[in-house]
């Protein structure tokens, strides 16, 4: 008997997935959670391990094709088991085989699907929702947004997915229909030339990453009108302190300490005090985060991606040194989950760890701010009367200026600045 074997959900806002290379061919055995294919999603690149072992029948889906979460995407015969209901007969009988990805969290479709007696929800009538809720509740979060983008019911469509489910390709089509019933459509805008490539250069494709990375900046400059504001802050003793005690964090804590968590540190307590920073536009209102999830920008030599420390605010100094250094270290080994990368409500970029002393960072879409550290120098400054050689960071937000204005940026930047400046070389940090 084939099992069907689906693209899982690899993250709580991830929808469809790219099906980058598959590791097993066609007749091949493979054995249980053994790693089946590569995936790429817009968030991070992961091995899939089969759920169950057998010999692979059927690859129902090519390298390169984009599917949505619950498309089958393979056929596994399963010996010992010829005996049994057909495929289509399971299709009808309940969900399909899910698996989750390497190192996430598994989401199985069963667990969604069955209600439970009593369960919260539905429409009062017993917790038994009608064929329209249904369709509703099983349509992607992409699916979802095409149809509040046209202003369509989905429960008025009829989808060809499994159980009725209205899938991607369903509403494009009834938006087609719609749209030439209308009337002829508007005459589209000629194609962008192409750039001449001329003998000798080199041309490299994009991959998912650097696809998804120039999707994200495009839309965050073309979504939020960017402003910029930059302080200068006297590290002098942040430095000092960092130097009396660094040798012994290694040993006691494991870990190397450098001055991001000091600078997470002072965004977060500063966040707090201006809370305006940890929000989110949502067209007619603005929505104020009560969690604090701080993405960190980790460059990866040829790709950038931002691991997520979630609810920062219960960490101390040390705790950050540890949650920094693990996502660090993760997302240079390519180990990073789905959901490792997603949830952040606010961004630092510490461009300061390459020897950038300014900067304009573009935002992290739909967050409402960015933070970035500069590296520290060493400059004569005025203190009093007298010039003195002191440690300076220069500190830079870039801000959604529907959110808020300069002023507020400002105040934000020089609370952040007034607690790195509040170190001392005698400061605790254990």
């Amino acid at each position: 008997m084939a099992k069907p074997v689906t693209m899982p959900q690899l993250g709580e806002s991830v929808t469809e997935g790219t099906i980058a290379r598959w590791l097993k061919s066609e007749g091949e055995m493979i054995e249980k959670d053994e790693p089946l294919c590569e995936v790429d999603t817009d968030k991070v690149s992961s091995e899939l391990p089969s759920p169950i072992a057998g010999r692979i029948e059927k690859l129902l889906v090519s390298e390169g094709e984009t599917v949505e979460v619950g498309t089958e995407i393979a056929l596994v015969a399963v010996e010992g088991e010829s005996e049994g209901p057909s495929r289509e007969d399971m299709r009808s009988e309940g969900p399909t085989e899910e698996f989750p990805a390497a190192g996430t969290v598994a989401q199985p479709a069963a667990a969604q699907r069955v209600r439970r007696p009593g369960a919260s929800g539905g429409n009062g009538r017993g917790g038994v929702p009608d064929a329209g809720e249904l369709r509703l509740r099983r349509s992607s979060p992409v699916v979802r947004r095409i149809a509040a983008e046209h202003g369509i019911d989905i429960s008025e469509i009829r989808g060809t997915g499994i159980g009725g489910r209205v899938t991607r390709k369903d509403i494009e089509a009834y938006v087609r229909e719609r749209e030439a019933a209308r009337g002829p459509a508007p005459t589209p805008e000629p194609a962008r030339a192409r750039v001449e490539v001329q003998e000798g250069d080199r041309v490299v494709e994009l991959d998912s990453v650097r696809r998804a990375i120039a999707n994200r900046m495009s839309l965050s400059k073309r979504e939020a009108p960017h402003a910029w504001t930059m302080v200068e802050a006297d590290v002098t003793g942040l430095v000092a302190l960092r130097e009396r005690i660094k040798e012994d964090f290694a040993r006691r804590e494991g870990v190397r300490l450098t001055y991001l968590p000091f600078i997470v540190r002072a965004a977060v307590e500063s966040l707090k005090e201006h809370p305006i920073l940890n929000s989110v536009w949502d067209e007619e209102r603005i929505v104020l985060r009560r969690r604090i999830n701080v993405g960190i920008a980790v460059d990866l030599e040829d790709a950038l991606i931002v691991p997520v420390i979630r609810d920062a605010d219960d960490y101390g100094i040390v705790g950050l040194a540890r949650r920094i250094d693990d996502l660090v270290r993760r997302a240079r080994e390519r180990r990073l989950s789905p959901e490792d990368v997603s949830g952040g409500t606010f961004t630092v970029n510490n461009p300061g760890a390459l020897g950038s002393v300014v900067s304009t960072p573009i935002i992290n879409h739909p967050q409402a701010a960015i933070l970035s550290a500069e590296a520290i120098v060493k400059r004569p400054v005025v203190v009093g009367d007298a010039i003195a050689i002191r440690s300076i960071m220069n500190l830079e937000v870039s801000f959604d200026h529907r959110i808020l204005d300069g002023g507020a940026a400002l105040r934000f930047l020089n609370a952040v600045k007034r607690r790195l400046e509040g170190y001392t070389p005698q400061s605790r940090v254990f």
